[in-house]
């Protein structure tokens, strides 16, 4: 029987080839520095800022939305096919290459400040878009896809992402509890700090209890956050070995960048949507309701379909092409390339997206995710 929340469409088409624009995005970008290389001249290394924050916005209105969803017939042959598989894993060495690439350039060319400044735009693009591939692969059962996930995440030095975002994050999504949700009337400056703090302590409490019932200590080999920060501190260690202590700051500024980006998007992909609570007292299972999504063709196909990110929470293995578009799923006005860049802006992301949280919510403020420093504010305009 068909889901009527999934509109059924007979003019799906698989995108087979169009994917290979996800891995092009490290190569794209690794291009620029090399161009910076062959001429000397620092802004080509402005490109991966120009085509994040004005190319793909551009490119979203250009080509729209695509709402067609795979049949279900479809589904297993897509999940079997190994050519989406290694599309996702291309993307980890061309990642590496990148970053080697910039950490070299920072130590042994002298470049103006904002030069410097451009180089950690570009490197950490490369890296924050790596935080989305380790996001598609961590959620594989896999064993290659899961340490995958870890390597992608070595750059970013956030591989406690990988504990936190399947154990803690998917379990509170769309809750007050959750740091990675984003409230209603919290900036996303606001936002930054709170959850990059608070999926850190997470993701270090999760697997101190999982270690706990295996007998273990937190320290343990098996500690997953260890394990990931470890791949950090071979990855930067073996750059300091080969170019000296002064490619810390690159590395680590990359890094931070790197973080940010992934922190933004979380702040676009739930803001203020609340699961409510059932007669028990529990919060209800996480539905499609409950993400913003985003059919916006070409960032689709650049960031494995991320902004499907309906589909991905109520069905968290469900790989990348199969994801679906849900009739009842919010909907973002622009691409995820455009509500970051608002994002950045507090005044212009409150005046575009609170009236879309209301909307949601037929107008009742009490059933959105609200800061509780911005009730008084919230409640005085809305009602």
């Amino acid at each position: 029987m068909n889901n009527p929340s999934i509109p059924l469409d007979e003019a799906w088409q698989d995108k087979r080839w169009l994917w290979l624009l996800s891995p092009s995005i490290p190569l794209t970008f690794t291009g620029s520095l090399l161009a910076f290389v062959w001429t000397g001249q620092w802004w080509c290394m402005l490109l991966a800022p120009l085509i994040i924050h004005v190319l793909l916005p551009l490119l979203d209105r250009v080509f729209g939305e695509d709402f067609s969803n795979p049949p279900e017939s479809a589904v297993a042959q897509l999940d079997q096919d190994v050519f989406y598989r290694a599309l996702v894993w291309a993307y980890v060495p061309l990642q590496f290459l990148g970053t080697v690439l910039g950490a070299w350039l920072a130590v042994t060319h002298a470049l103006p400040w904002f030069g410097h400044v451009a180089l950690v735009l570009t490197v950490g693009a490369i890296n924050g878009i790596g935080i989305g591939t380790a996001h598609e692969l961590g959620h594989k059962k896999e064993a290659l896809d899961r340490w995958l996930s870890k390597v992608a995440l070595a750059p970013s030095a956030y591989g406690h992402f990988f504990v936190e975002h399947n154990r803690g994050h998917h379990k509170r999504v769309a809750t007050p509890e959750d740091p990675a949700s984003a409230r209603m009337g919290e900036s996303f400056w606001a936002f930054l700090p709170r959850s990059v703090w608070g999926s850190l302590q997470s993701a270090w409490a999760l697997e101190r209890e999982r270690l706990k019932l295996q007998g273990h200590s937190v320290w343990h080999p098996q500690n997953h956050n260890l394990q990931a920060w470890g791949l950090t501190l071979v990855l930067f260690g073996a750059l300091v070995v080969w170019l000296g202590w002064m490619v810390l700051p690159f590395l680590l500024l990359q890094a931070v960048y790197a973080a940010s980006m992934l922190e933004v998007v979380n702040y676009v992909e739930h803001y203020g949507l609340l699961r409510q609570r059932d007669a028990s007292g529990r919060y209800v299972r996480c539905e499609p309701e409950h993400s913003w999504n985003s059919n916006h063709l070409v960032g689709n196909l650049l960031l494995y379909q991320l902004q499907r990110h309906s589909d991905h929470h109520a069905h968290p293995i469900r790989r990348y092409q199969a994801l679906r578009h849900f009739a009842t799923a919010p909907q973002l006005p622009a691409g995820y390339a455009t509500m970051i860049t608002v994002a950045y802006c507090p005044p212009l992301w409150f005046a575009w997206m609170d009236r879309r949280v209301m909307a949601h919510y037929g107008g009742d403020l009490g059933r959105a995710n609200v800061q509780p420093s911005a009730w008084a504010k919230l409640t005085q305009h809305w009602g």
